[in-house]
């Protein structure tokens, strides 16, 4: 089919879990010949992984704490950033803008929405974000990440379309890769990691978990885990301790090739990482932030849990004696730990960049995509079987 040239613009707030998947969409939406402008904000402009085609027009987007006498700061900024956004379409005249969440795809939004741009939003979580909750009743298309999402209104479950979350072409790319071997005497590779600032948690619990695993579980680990700066000294003195071999760095550039040789992960549920699990099939434990918004996170493991290819341990039972209890329950079958990678590759989404980007064309150009709409048909590849490797045939999605 051939595609009109047409021009859109992406709004997402200034955290990774927003843009990633802005910058995934990008990439998709400029490999089909459109053009892409970001809205964002100072510390949005400054995220590595934006693609240099796509221009950043930075805003003010205001921030509404629990104190009313900032509420008016706020909605100046909003207001403000509504004006340069309005600009902005009046000399790239886009086709659609998409919002991802964050303040600063509020005043992108608000300005969309009321110069009759079409407007799509895209939860990465389980749950609908504070934001994306506001301007939810003035788009015309919400796709999602999961199948059931909190927080948002049955009168917009007709605008709702399952598309999951898109990753990173690195990772993806190991997707029909097979699980790596696990018997009874190989090795169990750990990857433990704690978002992009790091767990203090996961540094105090998991080296003492790990060490009251029954001996011939013990005895082959290879640990690989990123840890705050400041804790990396005392973590590789417990490992030491444990006679436990074990990497460790604050940041691993190498992380595509890290999770593709892992067994088990270890690590927090944010939308970027359980999209990651799922597309590559890894088994996981995951402890989910006990701040985080609305708690979304351990929304987000919801489905992974159920399927069986997670074990969520909330924060305050996130004990070294509840960690080996759960590890021993995946690890000392081998068997096990590989159904449970099963279970975490049939909740992948593999084409979550190719179906939001049809959705977003279908504004301005063909009909609208029933295929992917929630209550008719999912989104394609979420119910497709595991690779040779991981122990079933493909099924046919229906």
């Amino acid at each position: 089919m051939t595609r009109s040239s047409r021009h859109y613009v992406l709004a997402a707030g200034g955290t990774g879990g927003h843009l990633l998947p802005a910058f995934a969409l990008a990439t998709e939406l400029d490999r089909r010949g459109h053009h892409v402008a970001l809205i964002t904000d100072e510390r949005g402009a400054e995220i590595p992984g934006k693609p240099d085609f796509m221009p950043a027009h930075v805003i003010p987007a205001g921030r509404f704490g629990k104190n009313p006498l900032q509420w008016i700061k706020g909605i100046r900024a909003v207001l403000e950033g509504r004006r340069m956004a309005l600009r902005l379409y009046e000399s790239f005249e886009p086709s659609a803008v998409i919002g991802f969440g964050g303040y600063p795809s509020a005043p992108a939004v608000l300005a969309s929405t009321s110069a009759d741009i079409p407007t799509i939003l895209h939860e990465q979580n389980a749950v609908l974000g504070r934001v994306n909750r506001l301007l939810a009743g003035r788009v015309q298309a919400i796709a999602t990440a999961y199948p059931d999402v909190e927080r948002l209104a049955d009168k917009q479950s007709d605008k709702v379309h399952l598309v999951g979350n898109p990753v990173r072409a690195g990772v993806l790319s190991l997707r029909e890769e097979p699980f790596p071997e696990f018997t009874e005497d190989g090795l169990l590779r750990v990857l433990v990691t704690g978002g992009s600032q790091g767990a203090r948690v996961l540094s105090e619990v998991v080296p003492d978990g790990l060490a009251m695993l029954p001996p011939a579980l013990r005895q082959r680990l290879q640990v690989t885990q990123q840890c705050r700066a400041e804790d990396l000294e005392a973590v590789r003195e417990r490992y030491r301790n444990h006679e436990i071999p074990a990497e460790l760095a604050t940041y691993f550039e190498d992380m595509a090739t890290r999770l593709a040789d892992a067994h088990l992960f270890i690590g927090r549920a944010g939308a970027s990482t359980i999209a990651e699990l799922t597309a590559v099939g890894r088994p996981a434990i995951l402890v989910p932030l006990p701040i985080a918004t609305d708690d979304h996170q351990a929304s987000n493991t919801r489905e992974m849990a159920k399927s069986g290819g997670a074990r969520m341990i909330r924060q305050e039972r996130f004990t070294a004696k509840e960690l080996a209890k759960q590890i021993k329950a995946l690890a000392e079958n081998p068997q096990g730990l590989n159904r449970a990678a099963h279970a975490a590759w049939n909740c992948g989404r593999p084409k979550a960049v190719e179906d939001l980007a049809d959705l977003v064309e279908s504004f301005g150009g063909a009909d609208m995509m029933d295929v992917i709409r929630v209550g008719g048909n999912n989104a394609r590849g979420a119910t497709q079987g595991a690779p040779a490797g991981q122990g079933a045939a493909k099924e046919a999605a229906e």
